[in-house]
């Protein structure tokens, strides 16, 4: 059907609005789509060369159409593809006048035209692809502040496991993954979702729905129990196996008020609401501490823990349990210690009473044994070095000597003798490895590299890494290892540190020392302390006395100046 510009003015604007309010989109986007595409239009029928501007006035629907021409200087080259609505002076004087100058805008109101099937279908196009672009905009707007927000929505459509939601302002994809398993949706069904993600992409906002969130366990919370909606209980973190199980730690900032008790509520009828929405899967309600060992402890639930070892450089912790506890702490497929893991951020490790007293044992038979081997001791002096935790040749070396010499039975000759002894040791073990880095034509820059041990540049030069040079080429997975897929399974590659149990930001600081010295990057300036000097009598006087008197008070540390940490920090650092 052929449209005219000169078509009822009142039914364009009732158009232009009857389209704003549908797609939730401003009035005037609507008619600035409408003047690009009847722009488009008249350039196709008077020609692309002309630079023709089309305005439609907002109150009344007039529509106009003008062709700008722009006067340009004569001694300008061939126009390009692009520059429209320009004339030379030349030619311009003699069309407008001898008045003309360069620079000059002249206007000329075109008259109207009816639109061709050829028109019409590119203004159709024009129209559609501003107004959905604009949607595409509001809807992105409207929705990048929600995420962490629960919304409802009615299924659209289901594809292949993801389902397509119906937001009323918005349409979201809840992937198969996002889906509690076992959970199905038919067309028409009402779902509540958790808006984790907003992406503005080419195709449109992706507003990314989920019900196996942790986020969506702690907003159905928030719902159902006041206390969480009001911020007095703070749910510090979730861990999920969607529909089947999760763990959830809860803290008060109400000493009055009982974190654990309030999430569960009068007969559990709170946490019974949020079970049925996620479709009966459990929900341990755990006390949060801050205290990383009481909430790993509490975070294992329903079984008993024995001790707690922790590793914080790795951020690793084994867990000691009673024998009968065992399937109780790993839970069915390793569920409850998996759970336990995600909760509190740290590897855990399970061990039985009677695992870890054997493991024990046969630590200090090792150690037994590395002591009379290295000291040249006999068996009872070698227990005693082990019961009182000593468990290298370096610690008996370096501790001072009245903590030997005060082992019942020892005195400070004793302590003196085991030393000097133990230094011997060490020091042939080291010529040893030096004379083995040398026959292995490791240079002598690699042992200069901070960190770098004689174990390690032996290990380097057996890995064939014998320059520094060599060592700036590598990255963290050629010294920690790395795993390889071979024949459907992961394959572990040894890496020449393996054994020194390196963590990737240990393996990346040796690396980059190395490229520093081949001067392939600059050093990392210096960190800059605020010097401090104290005098007698001064604060540093009244630390070190504060110190000695706190010391043995059980749980107190005296209270440190910052000057003072940072000036003890620079010393330390200095004596390293």
């Amino acid at each position: 059907m052929a449209t005219g510009i000169s078509a009822n003015r009142l039914e364009l604007l009732q158009i232009a609005d009857a389209v704003a309010r549908e797609k939730g989109i401003d009035k005037e986007i609507v008619i600035a789509s409408i003047e690009e595409a009847i722009q488009k239009a008249a350039r196709s029928r008077y020609g692309a060369e002309h630079d023709i501007r089309v305005a439609i006035d907002p109150k009344t629907g007039e529509t106009s159409i003008k062709r700008y021409v722009t006067v340009v200087p004569d001694d300008v080259g061939e126009f390009e593809e692009g520059d429209v609505g320009k004339m030379r002076l030349a030619d311009a004087k003699a069309f407008y006048g001898k008045d003309t100058q360069v620079g000059q805008v002249f206007d000329e109101e075109l008259p109207p035209f009816e639109f061709g099937r050829v028109q019409t279908q590119m203004a159709r196009q024009v129209v559609f692809g501003k107004v959905r672009e604009a949607e595409r905009e509001r809807q992105f707007e409207e929705y990048k502040d929600r995420v962490g927000e629960i919304v409802n929505g009615v299924v659209k459509r289901v594809e292949y496991g993801n389902v397509i939601v119906d937001l009323g302002r918005g349409e979201g994809v809840m992937r198969r993954d996002q889906s509690i398993p076992r959970e199905n949706f038919n067309l028409g069904d009402r779902i509540r979702c958790y808006i984790y993600d907003v992406r503005s992409e080419t195709k449109g906002p992706q507003i990314m729905l989920s019900r196996a969130h942790g986020g969506f366990m702690a907003k159905l919370f928030a719902q159902e129990v006041p206390e969480v909606y009001d911020g007095v209980i703070e749910i510090r973190a979730v861990a999920r196996d969607p529909g089947s199980r999760a763990k959830m730690g809860v803290v008060s900032n109400d000493s009055s008020i009982d974190p654990v008790g309030a999430c569960v509520g009068m007969r559990g009828s709170r946490v019974q609401a949020v079970v049925a929405e996620l479709q009966g899967e459990k929900i341990d309600i755990i006390q949060w501490s801050p205290d990383e060992a009481t909430f790993i402890v509490n975070a294992l639930a329903p079984a008993e823990v024995s001790k707690v070892v922790m590793d914080e450089d790795d951020e690793r912790v084994e867990v000691v349990v009673p024998d009968e506890q065992l399937s109780l702490a790993i839970g069915r497929r390793g569920q409850n210690v998996r759970l336990a893991s995600q909760l509190t951020g740290w590897q855990i490790d399970i061990l039985t009473e009677s695992q870890e007293s054997e493991r024990r044992q046969k630590q200090f038979a090792e150690t037994t044994q590395l002591f009379q081997d290295a000291l040249d001791v006999d068996e009872v002096i070698a227990q005693l070095l082990a019961t009182e935790g000593f468990v290298s040749v370096e610690d008996v070396a370096f501790v001072e000597p009245h903590e030997i010499a005060e082992i019942e039975g020892f005195d400070e000759d004793t302590a003196e003798e085991l030393q000097a002894r133990a230094r011997e040791f060490l020091d042939k073990a080291a010529a040893e490895l030096d004379a083995k880095r040398t026959e292995l034509g490791v240079e002598d820059g690699v042992l200069e590299i901070e960190g770098i041990t004689l174990p390690m540049a032996v290990a380097l030069g057996e890995a064939d890494i014998k320059t520094v040079e060599d060592l700036a080429g590598l990255v963290p997975d050629d010294l920690r290892g790395w795993y390889e897929a071979k024949d459907g399974e992961r394959v572990r590659q040894a890496g020449a540190l393996e054994s020194f149990n390196l963590t990737p930001e240990d393996a990346e600081t040796l690396i980059m020392r190395a490229r520093v010295v081949m001067g392939w990057v600059e050093a990392p300036p210096e960190p800059e302390y605020e010097e401090e000097y104290y005098e007698e009598g001064g604060e540093g006087v009244e630390y070190a006395e504060a110190a000695e008197g706190a010391e043995g008070a059980e749980g107190e540390q005296p209270e440190v100046s910052e000057e003072v940490a940072l000036a003890e920090a620079e010393g330390e650092a200095r004596d390293a």
